[in-house]
């Protein structure tokens, strides 16, 4: 390989808005009122209440989906029926799969660094829909290790995660290189621990305006295709 793997062992990938497109925050904003209809109260209620307890969703504090849809509804005043509950798992779990979709060329880019002997690694800051869907999805065959936050109990950038990641595939982190968005300082947190980090920014990333890379001047691509040319 040459490029970004050039001298790499493994390539450890970030997962949405890295090996999934970036969403844009119209489909936020439709799952959040979805949601909320569920509950019986406003979108905006709903997206404050996801917003502050984002840190203890993605670091796994509230347990599954519905113990999480129960905090929730605790937060909020609402008294939700053992049927109202369920409706709400569902609806989220429903609503968070739909953005498990990949970038038409992410498995093809897995597999050729595969086809040159690299290892694959992912690394995401998520709530519980991930990593209980983990099983039944395609990307799952193709990744030798799957670092997720909310099972750790930690979010990026700790450096507990990509020890973590590096350790399972195995592979000396120096010899890994980290893909990622920016988001959650993920590339520093890589960088820190002596990965190679690079940004993926492409059109999509451009087009949604919350997208930034907490002032990253290291390397940049703009599409996954460019890894390993």
């Amino acid at each position: 390989m040459t490029g970004l793997a050039d001298g790499m062992t493994a390539v450890i990938f970030d997962f949405y808005g890295t090996l999934t497109p970036v969403s844009p925050d119209e489909a936020w904003a439709s799952n959040a009122a979805t949601l909320a209809a569920v509950f019986g109260v406003s979108p905006a209620a709903l997206v404050a209440a996801l917003d502050e307890s984002f840190a203890e969703r993605i670091t796994g504090a509230f347990g599954g989906v519905r113990q999480t849809m129960q905090e929730l509804a605790d937060r909020l005043g609402v008294a939700l029926t053992d049927a109202e509950l369920e409706e709400a798992s569902r609806v989220r779990r429903e609503r968070q799969e739909a953005m498990f979709a990949l970038r038409p060329e992410a498995l093809a880019v897995i597999e050729r660094l595969r086809e040159h002997g690299l290892k694959i690694g992912l690394l995401s800051d998520c709530t519980s829909e991930l990593p209980d869907a983990w099983s039944r999805l395609p990307l799952s065959r193709v990744i030798d290790a799957a670092v997720f936050s909310c099972v750790e109990r930690a979010r990026k950038p700790d450096p507990r995660l990509f020890r973590a990641v590096a350790a399972r595939l195995p592979a000396d982190a120096e010899r890994c290189l980290y893909v990622g968005d920016g988001g959650g300082g993920e590339l520093a947190g890589a960088s820190e621990v002596g990965m190679r980090a690079v940004l993926l920014a492409g059109p999509d990333w451009h087009q949604t305006h919350t997208r930034r890379a907490d002032g990253w001047t290291g390397p940049r691509i703009t599409s996954l295709t460019e890894i390993g040319q």
